[in-house]
């Protein structure tokens, strides 16, 4: 591949904490030598970046290709074709030019060189064992998101197999699947063994992150081994382990990595309830165990403006993309919701719309599970107040009263008698009988008004009693992995075979049990405390399958970037996000449609970047032989 002497490091880390004595600090540096890297100061300052590059990544329109054009989500009324294209419905074209899961080539390559100069020459600086692995799971990381998007990806960036790159190259040769997998498992395992139990500053991986990791890498791998419909890889070879491993082994070591990382959680766990997991004031809680860090503090070490955020390459935005247009839902005598800097409202970009089966299906329990209050935005609530409007009330449906703070307009489930005829709320919402807010069925939802993201919303503490800063890029930290997977992990594993103390359904039940604790409800805005954990595990099937475990990690994660791998690695992208159903891009539209995604057998890999084939000195052939087929 393409890569220069030295490689530019990924900018300045954002704080992770607000106690100096538990923060990573950098000074901002714009290259790496291989001679900076002989001092202690130098793989420290690189290892530093190992947590930076993760904004590089996790911004912006990567989300778009993890997330839509899956079940959970498609485009929206505003998108463009960094939305549509990836949602194979005829409305974009899917290519190595249009493919978002660039950001990760384009980011992953300059951090693994950084790791790999910190592996070759941590040593060298008197480094700790436990500081080279924190460099071993990073390389690992990317390797294994690359890995699982593009097949077998290069080992080689210029100066062998795993070395530190300090010569121009501009060729590249593609390792297979089994070899770059060989890498990773040796990076996690030996992360997992030289990691600390306890992070060494917030934020920094350990050996409960590694666990989760390899764990996640043994089950996608076992499925790639198994390969169940028979899809063929890229670079060509034989579906076997370089270990000789067959996939039930591999399935069965998931499983019992996974385990470990329940029974040894370190200093993490699961918290007691779902909402406090993503209660932007909890933020860093014990069950976040990987994050691309951001902090209010300072613009100039989160990398963004806190004012107004365009979408450079370090402002976190994507929350923006699933966020509706529900500033036009406006009170009866005119007053309209204000974009407001809360996890509630942000800035609607209206760019991702989830699809119908979204609100009938996964999320059919709205009343015993709390994750579906915990995730979206069900009500919008008035916030004139907030606004300069000094008035307790306003004219709502059937000429009755909201009250500040109350609720405008409402997602319900289907009943009679919704009447659309009156445009409500400005935005062609229903009004019923008795009923002071407008109203929208699950089954009328459209890509222009539909629930908000809610559990990674805009929070800021600086709104000072006002609409505070909406427009500036979001001061939280992105939320990558929870220690709650581990149990979905395992339990996909037992479904597959893997043998242990606990089944699927006992480890699918801790969860469902826990969903069913209730100690607030958004939308209602009052506290809320109410168990539902016997009624959440009474209704769990006998028997768990993959589609089952498939909809509890929508469930758990939904909106956090992680469904197109989910889909691709138990290859159920067809039956499960195959089809949808939403209505039009207007207003008044309630009429839903089915849309057939057209997933053709070339797209369970996305394409090599079109900017990697054209910066490689490499003849035509030797180009369209390093793309994937198809493209």
């Amino acid at each position: 591949m393409k890569l220069n002497k030295y490689f530019l490091a990924a900018g300045a880390l954002a704080l992770l904490a607000s106690s100096c004595d538990d923060v990573l600090e950098e000074t901002p540096r714009g290259i790496y030598t291989p001679e900076y890297f002989k001092t202690e100061k130098g793989v420290m300052g690189g290892l530093t970046s190992q947590y930076t590059h993760l904004r590089q990544i996790y911004s912006t329109y990567f989300y778009a290709w993890l997330e839509c054009g899956t079940d959970e989500y498609t485009y929206a009324q505003s998108a463009d074709n960094n939305f549509k294209d990836v949602d194979f419905t005829g409305v974009g074209q899917y290519n190595s030019t249009s493919s978002r899961s660039d950001n990760m080539w384009g980011a992953a390559f300059t951090n693994i060189n950084t790791a790999n100069g910190i592996i070759e020459n941590g040593e060298a600086a008197n480094l700790d064992a436990s500081l080279i692995a924190e460099a071993r799971f990073f390389r690992a990381f990317d390797y294994f998101q690359l890995v699982q998007i593009f097949g077998g990806v290069p080992l080689d960036l210029g100066s062998g197999e795993l070395k530190f790159n300090t010569s121009k190259s501009r060729t590249s040769v593609r390792n297979t699947v089994p070899e770059v997998y060989a890498a990773i498992f040796a990076d996690l395992e030996k992360a997992v063994a030289d990691l600390p139990e306890k992070a060494r500053k917030t934020g920094t991986v350990t050996k409960t992150t590694a666990r989760l990791f390899l764990a996640k890498a043994y089950l996608t791998f076992a499925w790639w081994l198994e390969n169940p419909k028979g899809i063929a890889t890229y670079p060509a070879c034989d579906r076997k382990a370089l270990s000789g491993k067959s996939a039930q082994q591999y399935f069965q070591m998931a499983y019992d990595m996974a385990m470990d990382g329940i029974n040894n959680p370190g200093d993490y766990g699961l918290n007691a309830t779902y909402y406090e997991t993503h209660l932007g004031s909890n933020d860093r809680n014990k069950e976040w165990l990987l994050y691309a860090d951001h902090t209010e503090a300072d613009e100039f070490y989160d990398g963004q403006n806190h004012g107004y955020a365009s979408g450079g390459a370090f402002d976190q935005i994507f929350v923006w993309f699933p966020t509706s247009n529900y500033c036009n839902i406006k009170t009866a005598d005119g007053v309209a919701i204000g974009r407001e800097a809360a996890q509630e409202y942000g800035r609607p970009w209206t760019r991702m719309a989830p699809p119908i089966d979204v609100f009938t299906k996964t999320f059919a329990d709205k009343t015993n599970d709390s994750r579906f209050d915990g995730t979206f935005v069900g009500v919008y609530h008035a916030n004139w107040h907030r606004n300069g409007d000094s008035a307790m009330e306003h004219e709502g449906a059937n000429g009755l009263k909201i009250q500040r703070d109350g609720a405008v307009l409402s997602f319900i489930p289907q009943v009679e008698g919704i009447d659309y005829s009156k445009n409500g709320a400005g935005v062609g919402a229903g009004i019923l009988p008795d009923r002071a807010d407008y109203v929208i069925g699950y089954e009328d939802l459209n890509r222009i008004i539909y629930p908000g993201l809610w559990k990674l919303g805009t929070y800021r503490t600086d709104n000072n009693g006002g609409m505070g800063s909406p427009n500036g890029g979001i001061t939280r930290p992105t939320l990558l992995a929870k220690f709650s997977e581990f149990y979905l992990v395992a339990a996909e594993a037992a479904v597959k075979g893997a043998t242990g103390a606990q089944s699927a359904r006992d480890l699918v039940n801790v969860l469902r049990a826990r969903a069913g604790k209730w100690v607030y409800s958004n939308a209602d805005h009052v506290a809320k405390v109410e168990d539902y954990s016997a009624e959440m595990i009474a209704a769990t099937p006998a028997t768990i399958d993959i589609e089952y475990i498939l909809a509890e990690r929508s469930r758990e994660f939904f909106g956090e970037g992680h469904r197109r791998l989910d889909l691709m690695r138990t290859q159920m992208y067809k039956e499960i996000a195959g089809t949808y159903r939403i209505a039009g891009n207007g207003y008044g539209d309630h009429v839903a449609e089915t849309f057939t995604r057209d997933f053709k057998d070339h797209n369970w890999l996305a394409p090599i970047p079109q900017g990697q084939l054209d910066a490689m000195e490499m003849t035509d052939d030797e180009k369209k032989a390093y793309q994937n087929p198809g493209y």
